[in-house]
């Protein structure tokens, strides 16, 4: 029997999606888990976003959010939300509950991965600028893609960390996955980098420019615009460095 097709969504007007699950990945972040139809996917490449729409205080609002689950999935895809008080869309999300539902738009395209465009992938992201780096990640390694990939990892505590666990399975599991972590606020014995993200630990942590080398960049816009700075004076190239 030949499998059934899938049919791939893709909207520019806003379309109701049921939450299905919440999974508390820290203390302030949350995975939510919609709902599709068993035979479709959203019609996307790693890295491209969702707008999630809401009217709120009368007011109508919408932010872009990259789905972290993993491309081509089929019946559900993942958002991955890191509460912010300042944050409209975020807060809303979080005051959701299993059986609601969220209107959105998209995919829209963002800086995305395509198979074959890079070796050597360098990740800088700070807090939920990761969230566009787990999706490219978990596709590289699930298609098993000759692809070597460097994680620099911002964050201010240890419990800040978003997905924390599946990193360091990937870096037992896989020779061709590096992780490296930054804290503002380290614990007591800590071995890896501190304080804010540097020229040096990029050189250090990163592959080293060329052709066959793509860096994508997410995280704050202040750390974006200055890290951005950095990689340039490091030899990346602008085409080389990829704002998901």
């Amino acid at each position: 029997m030949s499998a059934e097709p899938v049919t791939r969504i893709k909207s520019k007007t806003p379309l109701p999606y049921e939450l299905t699950a919440i999974h508390h990945d820290t203390h302030d972040t949350k995975t939510f888990c919609f709902a599709l139809p068993d035979d479709s996917t959203l019609d996307m490449l790693p890295g491209d976003f969702l707008y999630v729409h809401a009217t709120i205080d009368g007011k109508t609002v919408k932010r872009p959010y990259t789905p972290s689950s993993m491309t081509g999935a089929t019946g559900y895809f993942d958002l991955t939300v890191k509460r912010y008080e300042t944050g409209t869309i975020s807060k809303y999300l979080h005051d959701r509950e299993p059986g609601d539902t969220v209107l959105m738009s998209g995919p829209n395209p963002g800086g995305h991965w395509v198979d074959g465009m890079a070796k050597k992938v360098g990740f800088v992201a700070g807090g939920t600028g990761i969230t566009p780096m787990i999706s490219i990640i978990r596709w590289i390694l699930a298609q098993s893609l000759p692809v070597e990939l460097s994680l620099v990892f911002a964050n201010k505590a240890e419990t800040d960390i978003i997905f924390r666990e599946e990193w360091d399975e990937n870096e037992r599991e896989h020779a061709s996955f590096h992780c490296y972590h930054v804290l503002e606020q380290p614990p007591k014995g800590w071995s890896q980098g501190t304080g804010r993200i540097t020229e040096v630990m990029l050189r250090e942590h990163l592959p080293l420019p060329g052709l066959d080398t793509v860096i994508f960049l997410c995280g704050p816009p202040p750390m974006v615009d200055a890290l951005e700075a950095t990689l340039k004076t490091i030899g990346h190239s602008e085409q080389a460095i990829i704002l998901p």
